[in-house]
């Protein structure tokens, strides 16, 4: 009796090569942002500390918060006050953070934040800066996630 095996080798082959491809890829992505001026490098003006914001949200002026991650963790656990746009990343929420964003005068305080995974990686955050900064907002702040140690940057 021969028994195949499920996958081939070929097929094992041709697997293992996209998944080479995709992690190279990926790694050139990050070093591009790198190197041709990501919007929110470490210590950009910006960015927003915890502390900061919480003084924000105390005074006359109070910013417009945003939370573009997943629906779960917003549940969990949440700024008080902050608006639930959902994941920028799918096209729904990108819709949502577009509708939200045409009733907001195009120089109101605004704070965007996700949370979904680490920093460096979040599907969320850029896309959603990028988006605000393209419709001609000119007050985004975003929340600089803090270094946690199930997530490092």
């Amino acid at each position: 009796m021969n028994i195949q095996p499920a996958l081939s080798r070929p097929v094992i082959f041709r697997v293992s090569l996209f998944t080479m491809i995709a992690a190279a890829v990926a790694f050139a992505l990050t070093q591009d942002l790198a190197k041709h001026g990501d919007p929110l490098p470490p210590g950009s003006n910006q960015l927003i500390q915890a502390e900061e914001l919480a003084q924000a949200l105390k005074g006359a002026r109070k910013p417009v918060v945003l939370y573009v991650g997943p629906k779960s963790i917003y549940a969990q656990a949440h700024i008080p006050g902050a608006e639930n746009i959902g994941p920028v990343a799918r096209p729904e929420g990108m819709e949502k953070l577009r509708a939200r964003a045409t009733s907001l005068p195009k120089d109101s305080p605004m704070v965007i934040y996700c949370g979904c995974c680490p920093w460096d990686h979040c599907p969320n955050i850029r896309p959603a800066y990028a988006e605000l900064k393209k419709a001609g907002f000119t007050n985004i702040r975003v929340l600089e996630r803090q270094r946690v140690a199930c997530c490092p940057r």
